[in-house]
């Protein structure tokens, strides 16, 4: 009897100790379903409300020149560009010439040669004058041609001949000069006398050589005083 007693007992202390449990401990003790350190989640229902922004928007009219930095002072201390003067690039490519012959022109290479940087030799055509011829115009035909030197001969006057053939066929002529002034002196003469006589320059082409260079000291280039040919002159040219 006293075991069932002591039986009934423990199970009344058990049961009460059980609801103890459950429903006598406070909520702040309660476990919750997480790991320690994980934040609790909450249900959007239990959310408090958003707080109403009151801050005023940016202006969208700003001045452009708020965002944009003040430009840096100019400095005083730039160095300057050094401009090369007109007269150092006026010479510092320059041709000399014309030189008569090949020989002259390897001569000059030979003296400038190092006193220059580069330097080449260039052939070019020339017309060259030979000299003033006088003479009649031409005649129509041989015949008239012969009737004219007849008419001078019998005025005394000399040193003609008839041109038989070439361009100036059937023309009377009365020498070729490499003065003109004795040229026009004899057809002053012949005029004188009553002939039409006339002159004129005969030209031909001939070769020269020129030496295009570029001076090592423009500034201090003397070509003269190792070129003494008073023939040869200098200008500017394209460099090369």
């Amino acid at each position: 009897m006293l075991l069932r007693l002591l039986f009934v007992l423990l199970i009344a202390l058990n049961i009460a100790v059980g609801a103890w449990l459950l429903l006598g401990q406070n909520d702040t003790h309660a476990g919750f379903a997480t790991d320690p350190g994980v934040p609790k989640l909450h249900l959007l229902s239990e959310l408090p409300p958003p707080a109403t922004s009151t801050a005023p928007a940016p202006s969208a009219a700003a001045p452009a020149t708020a965002a944009t930095p003040a430009s840096a002072p100019a400095s005083t201390n730039a160095p300057t560009a050094v401009v090369p003067s007109a007269n150092a690039l006026s010479y510092a490519c320059m041709a000399l010439g014309p030189f008569a012959t090949q020989e002259d022109l390897r001569i000059a290479r030979n003296t400038l040669g190092a006193q220059v940087q580069r330097m080449r030799a260039r052939q070019e055509q020339t017309t060259q004058t030979r000299g003033w011829w006088v003479h009649l115009p031409p005649s129509p035909n041989h015949a008239a041609a012969l009737a004219q030197a007849r008419q001078l001969g019998a005025r005394n006057i000399q040193d003609y001949f008839v041109v038989n053939a070439g361009d100036n066929q059937n023309t009377v002529s009365l020498g070729l000069f490499k003065d003109p002034a004795n040229a026009r002196k004899r057809r002053d003469e012949i005029i004188a006398a009553g002939f039409p006589a006339q002159v004129s320059e005969r030209t031909e082409s001939v070769p020269e050589y020129w030496l295009d260079l570029i001076p090592t000291d423009s500034q201090h280039f003397d070509w003269r005083s190792r070129i003494h040919d008073p023939a040869i002159g200098s200008h500017s040219t394209g460099c090369f």
